[in-house]
């Protein structure tokens, strides 16, 4: 069942179309005249209105503009006489579902009630899906509003939490590399200085921050395994006996076993393990070769010699630093990682860098 609104002046037509749609089983309303209409239409929720054009105060047509602002899903259907099929047209134009002629046919005007009623529901349903979509829209719109406020908060606390961890964990190398410097005085400020010229390396190479971050860490206390080398050996002014050699290489052995239950979120163990490892093979301690060393291990191991030769040691005095230079040089791409001998050569030759 619909709900009609007829709207006629002449009360025997409007009576009669009435009839008509009550036998379809519709609920249809009469009013012979557009005030009565508008009065109606605020009270009476209406499908479609069958509307004269032709009336003696207000026409049809500012029914039609009345109902199109204020009912906008309301279909409203014209009804003209042949002389004003050109008033229908505008109608049509103004956004009318459609004419009848008079004299209406009862077959035709319900076919046209009929259409008119199903356009009119599509368009409600239309309508409140889109409320409906809108209110969902919106409800969406909050949640992600708070979940975003609870991601930055979590990330927030995150952050925090990392940064007072590698506050404590720079502070934990600190005192480690310390307590290495405070056996061997010869060495002392050693690891620093390889530290600083590691990073400056990775800095040239344009190595990504975390591993950038692994190399300064693992520089700072790539020789704490010498704690476990006596004190004479350390600092005996004369040539190491192969024994004594032995024990000195021992040092990334401990290195490692000391570090490797430290939760780093990088693998400081296995850097400091391979810092003497070499491209030909020849390194110690598992005589690795090529791509099995780490990157960070090949960095640190350029930095370190430099250093090395380039300082003052018990059993000899500074060879300095174009010796260090010759020495990477001359070996490059056999021994030592080309790109990083020759970033740490760009540093000293072009980029002023100094051993402090």
């Amino acid at each position: 069942m619909a709900r009609i609104l007829i709207v006629d002046d002449e009360p025997g037509l409007r009576e009669t179309l009435a009839m008509f749609l009550a036998r379809e089983g519709h609920d249809a309303r009469a009013v012979g005249s557009v005030a009565e209409a508008r009065g109606l239409l605020a009270e009476f929720p209406v499908d479609a209105v069958l509307a004269d054009i032709v009336m003696p105060d207000e026409d049809g047509l500012a029914l039609l503009r009345h109902a199109r602002e204020r009912h906008p899903t309301v279909q409203v259907v014209m009804v003209t006489g042949e002389p004003s099929v050109d008033s229908a047209a505008e109608a049509l134009r103004q956004g009318a579902f459609d004419y009848l002629t008079k004299p209406v046919r009862r077959e035709v005007m319900t076919r046209v009630v009929d259409r008119a009623v199903q356009v009119k529901r599509l368009r409600d349903e239309n309508l409140r899906l889109d409320v409906e979509l809108r209110r969902h829209h919106a409800e969406l719109e909050t949640l992600v509003a708070a979940r975003t406020r609870e991601l930055v908060a979590a990330h927030d606390e995150l952050e925090g939490a990392y940064r007072t961890l590698k506050i404590a964990l720079e502070g934990t190398v600190a005192a480690m590399a310390r307590l290495t410097e405070s056996r061997d005085p010869y060495t002392a400020g050693h690891q620093r200085r390889v530290a600083a010229l590691a990073v400056a390396i990775a800095d040239d190479l344009r190595l990504d921050p975390d591993t950038r971050e692994a190399i300064a860490l693992a520089a700072v206390i790539h020789d704490i395994g010498k704690v476990a080398v006596p004190a004479e050996i350390l600092a005996k002014p004369t040539q190491l006996t192969p024994t004594e050699r032995l024990l000195i290489e021992q040092h990334v052995v401990v290195g490692r076993d000391i570090l490797s239950p430290v939760a780093f979120p990088w693998p400081i163990a296995d850097i400091v393990h391979q810092h003497h490892e070499r491209l030909d093979g020849k390194g110690y301690p598992q005589r690795l070769s090529a791509d099995a060393i780490r990157p960070e291990a090949r960095v640190l191991a350029v930095a370190d010699v430099v250093e090395a030769i380039s300082s003052h040691r018990p059993y000899r005095p500074a060879l300095g630093l174009d010796v260090a230079l010759a020495e990477i040089e001359g070996k490059a791409g056999a021994v030592y990682d080309a790109e990083v001998v020759g970033a740490c050569v760009r540093l000293f030759r072009e980029r002023g860098f100094r051993l402090e």
